[in-house]
């Protein structure tokens, strides 16, 4: 679906926000069950209330196993030999789910930097394009530039080589 010809600006924001929406809509629809629930535990773990929540736990914990409970019922006395495993074994299977996590918005920004890399490089195609044609309509006027002008908006009407940019790039930032 494209905007209309005659659209104003806002409508072609909104137009680009509802294509962006539904991209990212799709991308949502596109995930594994495991990505959704990766997706909603850690969102859920990564909040504040979660965490105010463990420590309570823990202290509740510490607590009931040296003084609140009667010695009989202290089922994971000093230093805390369950609490330990509990808490490692969480931290085991949180960290490999914001690793999924992490692993799948890696993906989705290197698909956005994908197509950013495309649109900046036709955006570069037609503006040497809009270049070539204001020279020839100048030349047509009889309208001159001058000479620095002119030289550099030869340069600039030439084809830009990304694998030269980016060879160049590579020299200059390992």
């Amino acid at each position: 679906m494209s905007a209309r010809p005659d659209a104003s600006a806002s409508e072609l924001a909104r137009h680009n926000v509802d294509e962006i929406a539904s991209l990212e809509h799709q991308s949502e629809q596109q995930q594994s069950a495991g990505e959704r629930i990766s997706t909603a535990v850690t969102n859920t773990i990564g909040t504040g209330w979660c965490a105010g929540l463990h420590v309570a736990g823990f202290i509740g914990w510490i607590a009931w196993n040296t003084r609140l409970a009667p010695q009989p019922w202290r089922f994971d006395p000093y230093p805390f030999g369950l609490l330990t495993m509990w808490v490692s074994m969480e931290g085991v299977v949180l960290a490999i789910l914001v690793l999924i996590t992490q692993n799948r918005m890696s993906r989705q920004s290197d698909r956005r930097d994908h197509l950013d890399l495309q649109v900046d490089l036709l955006a570069e195609q037609e503006m040497t394009m809009v270049l070539r044609l204001l020279s020839r309509i100048a030349q047509q006027l009889g309208v001159t530039a001058t000479q620095d002008d002119a030289v550099q908006a030869e340069r600039l009407m030439q084809p830009t080589n990304v694998r030269e940019l980016m060879e160049e790039l590579a020299r200059r930032f390992p």
